[in-house]
């Protein structure tokens, strides 16, 4: 459904004197997503996830510039095609409740998002699978408690007829009854042939429903793995950073790491994560090592095996 490779994107900017300086916030990264599969991407604050899904939809600032490949369905992923395909056969489930138009009523704003079928009914079989009332449909965006407008936009992109779902940190807010319900209706798009990038600091959440997660540091992927890789002490894991941040979570050793990402345009050499990583030798910190494939999955650790 959806291929990139090598993406790297930059920032164009201007420092004092007028000088112009580049930024780059991703580096050559590499990702796929198929049909009838749930892609969880996970990582720290910064390490690039929500410009990923600007950059397949099209929507980045104009001072941005955007190297490598990236196809949908087997055809390029074109700036005119994205203009063509976003809203359509790619749906973005934003992070901020503010994408709702506030001079508008929710329920109008999911009705004109439907592409086939009768606006009214969808908008209503939507309210009804997320738990909204029909009432909530006349409200607009200030009258809506954070876990409602989150329903609302998951309404929205789920009425579409879109084949491919970005949903950006979908879940904050909602309660449990909530959330196991919009993680649920994506696993429904996945098995009706759709595909789900979904993107979430939530690790656990996240495994509750994914096929494969993919993750990012300092604007990389590391490590593609497997959801049964995510298991016990995280033996089937391959990069440093992952074993690091699940050993992180309160269900598993809430053990913390030393140091900090490095800040988007710091230069690096080698593996990002060199600094941090007790197993880093001299060749880590001056080789920038390639996703290579290591035991069904994917990885950036130059000694993973």
């Amino acid at each position: 459904m959806l291929e990139i490779q090598d993406l790297s994107i930059r920032f164009s900017r201007f420092q004092r004197g007028m000088k112009q300086v580049q930024t780059e916030v991703l580096h050559h990264l590499s990702l796929s997503i198929h049909a009838e599969e749930i892609v969880a991407v996970v990582g720290s604050s910064g390490s690039g996830k929500s410009l990923l899904a600007h950059a397949i939809l099209g929507i980045l600032p104009g001072n941005a510039r955007v190297s490598g490949h990236m196809e949908f369905k087997g055809e390029a992923l074109t700036p005119k095609r994205q203009k063509q395909l976003r809203g359509r056969e790619i749906a973005l489930i934003p992070q901020s409740v503010q994408y709702l138009d506030p001079l508008m009523s929710v329920g109008e704003q999911v009705r004109q998002a439907v592409r086939q079928g009768d606006p009214v009914e969808k908008q209503r079989g939507a309210f009804r699978r997320f738990h909204l009332a029909q009432q909530v449909a006349d409200f607009f965006p200030f009258q809506l408690s954070g876990g409602m407008a989150r329903k609302v936009l998951v309404s929205t992109a789920t009425v579409s007829g879109a084949r491919l779902f970005i949903a950006d940190e979908p879940t904050p807010g909602l309660d449990a009854p909530a959330m196991k319900e919009t993680l649920g209706r994506f696993r429904l798009l996945a098995e009706e042939g759709g595909a789900v990038m979904l993107i979430t600091h939530d690790i656990e959440a996240a495994l509750t429903v994914a096929d494969r997660v993919a993750v990012l540091y300092a604007g990389t992927v590391v490590e593609i793995a497997c959801r049964s890789d995510f298991a016990d002490h995280g033996s089937g894991l391959r990069h440093p950073y992952t074993k690091a941040l699940w050993s992180a979570l309160p269900s598993q050793h809430f053990t913390a790491t030393a140091g900090s990402q490095p800040l988007p345009g710091e230069k690096l050499e080698g593996c990002a994560f060199a600094s941090r990583c007790e197993a880093a030798t001299q060749e880590c910190r001056i080789q920038f090592p390639g996703l290579r494939g290591v035991r069904n999955g994917k990885t950036r650790c130059l000694h993973a095996t």
